[in-house]
């Protein structure tokens, strides 16, 4: 049961719900764009907060974006179910200096419309979405009084100035509304934000105990804590792309974080926002239309089938049990936004991984119409791979891409409108004067563009990237394709081969984005020796007509139950 309940007071409590990989630590790494590509844990981390005030007996605020209103509604309704006060955020997780006010606007009135339309409640409370609104954007506290929200949480009480560190009433040029802010705690002499998040994670208990005590019995008014939905769970997945101070910042005492929690649920009594503010619950109607499929924009229909290119993916998976719920989800977006251009199917080729990627491609894919499974029993390369799916590929065309999505298949409508009757590879280049390397560690630039620079000395082609896997091939070239590398630099290899045989390549200018799960499988130093070889294989080959040597032995190869042919 909670704590302090001597004369009624009750102190409030308000829950971030975000999923892992919406976190501001992760901001940069992870656009918005990309949040429908990852496994949620949203339903479970939700499930143990709720339990947790049930426990307890206490009330909430959750603080929710709009984004998540329209792809999880049944969360939301959970949580309104359960006698909680759902506000919102804007419908991505922007910070305030991010946006205009008009467009401050129309964030705020979508997100509130998600929000409503999922619960059937009508939003009272606002808080921004990434960071706090600070005494220069107080323009954002008239524009949600003049939208008609009662309250805000998202000023930081950290200043000397009492009456803005408590529950006040603030007064806009269009109306007035109460602020919420989180509660401000001294530390060493300095106000800091103490009350919840990632400094009541970070520091010891001993240290912001006594001060939350403090406040307590100094304060008349209500504590305010709060805490994120994701810090409920210590076993999340990991970001690989994250850097030293953004892992310290996310996953630190993430294992403690229940425990301090439910200490404070325990020792005092905590309410809603709304509750403490006496807000009564109202109802709204919900939109007439079904979800936010229909209010997104139309789509027009797809064209007759026969006037889709055929087009296979080739995907080469080692070791990739991480990344495969990412990559299902990826695929299955891209498969939507292709359909008018592209009639799509799938090889997806184990390279004898040693954890469960067969079992989880079988598990994700086995059952989706248009997939083939094909394993190797034992790790050849991705060389190898990429040659044993070019041989069960259907389509007339055939695209390789990398399991862990860096490049973002969507690029492959501008790449095939590259491919033209002249032209028979597509090469994707984040070299190019055009193209973008986003967060991408110096040692794989540096590979690219060491190997860029052996490679132009020899391939007819003058290209600025041969290494990438992401690749639009006529399928007609492959038919004969080997490499005797089966590894990474044998993917340069069917490059050159196809080049020293007089086939036209170009490239597009791509967006190469970090690796977000799992971890790389190329060692560099190995590969770049190997590079260094195959340039000298391919320059025999082209000045002294002395042939590449091929691959000593043919794979050994098992298939899903449903693929056998």
């Amino acid at each position: 049961m909670s704590g302090e309940a001597e004369g009624g007071r009750r102190h409030i409590l308000t829950v971030v719900l975000e999923d892992y990989f919406q976190v501001g630590a992760f901001s940069q790494l992870i656009p918005s764009g990309y949040w429908d590509r990852f496994e949620t844990n949203l339903q479970r981390d939700a499930e143990r907060v709720l339990a947790l005030l049930e426990e307890t007996g206490n009330r909430a605020t959750f603080f929710t974006c709009g984004w998540i209103a329209d792809n999880h509604p049944e969360i939301l309704r959970r949580i309104a179910d359960a006698g909680h006060e759902v506000a919102c955020q804007g419908y991505f997780h922007h910070a305030i200096g991010e946006l205009s006010p008009d467009d401050f606007r129309a964030d705020v009135k979508r997100s509130r419309r998600a929000v409503e339309d999922a619960t059937g409640q009508a939003v009272r409370g606002f808080r921004i979405g990434r960071g706090w609104i600070g005494p220069q954007d107080l323009w954002a506290l008239n524009v949600l009084a003049e939208e008609g929200f009662a309250y805000d949480s998202s000023c930081r009480a950290v200043g000397g100035d009492r009456a803005g560190a408590v529950v006040h009433r603030h007064a806009t040029a269009g109306g007035s509304l109460w602020e919420v802010p989180p509660s401000g705690l001294s530390l060493l002499g300095r106000p800091l934000l103490l009350s919840g998040g990632n400094y009541l994670r970070q520091l010891p208990d001993w240290l912001v105990r006594p001060r939350v005590d403090r406040w307590v019995s100094s304060h008349a008014e209500p504590l305010v804590l709060y805490f994120h939905s994701w810090e409920m769970e210590a076993g999340q997945p990991r970001i690989a792309a994250a850097t030293l101070l953004q892992r310290l910042r996310h996953y630190r005492n993430l294992e403690h974080m229940p425990d301090r929690i439910r200490s404070y649920l325990a020792r005092y009594a905590f309410t809603s926002v709304a509750d403490h503010l006496g807000l009564a619950p109202a109802a709204v109607e919900p939109l007439a239309e079904a979800g936010p499929a229909v209010r997104a924009a139309g789509q027009g229909a797809a064209p007759a089938a026969a006037a889709r290119a055929r087009l296979s993916l080739v995907i080469p998976c080692f070791n990739e049990a991480e990344t495969l719920r990412y990559l299902q989800k990826t695929l299955r977006r891209f498969a939507e936004k292709s359909a008018p251009l592209f009639d799509l199917d799938y090889v997806l080729v184990d390279d004898g991984s040693s954890d469960a990627t067969w079992e989880l491609l079988r598990a994700y894919f086995g059952g989706e119409q248009g997939f083939k499974l094909v394993r190797h029993e034992r790790n050849q390369g991705i060389a190898a791979a990429l040659i044993t799916g070019f041989r069960h590929a259907r389509g007339d065309y055939v695209a390789a891409l990398d399991a862990d999505c860096t490049f973002a298949p969507e690029q492959l409508l501008e790449m095939m409108a590259m491919m033209t009757d002249a032209v028979d590879v597509v090469v994707a280049s984040p070299a190019h004067a055009q193209g973008v390397m986003q967060a991408v560690p110096a040692w794989r630039s540096l590979l690219s563009r060491g190997a860029a620079f052996l490679h132009r000395c020899v391939f007819r082609s003058k290209l600025t990237s041969y290494t990438s896997c992401f690749r639009i091939y006529r399928r007609s070239v492959l038919q004969d394709i080997a490499a005797y590398d089966p590894g990474f630099c044998g993917v340069t290899e069917i490059l050159g081969r196809l080049d020293l045989a007089g086939c036209t390549i170009v490239e597009f200018p791509a967006v190469l984005e970090t690796r977000l799960l799992g971890r790389s499988k190329i060692k560099v130093v190995r590969t770049m020796a190997g590079h260094l070889k195959l340039a000298v294989r391919l320059a025999r080959l082209r000045w002294l007509g002395r042939p590449l040597p091929l691959p000593a032995a043919e794979m050994k190869i098992s298939y899903a139950d449903n693929d056998r042919t």
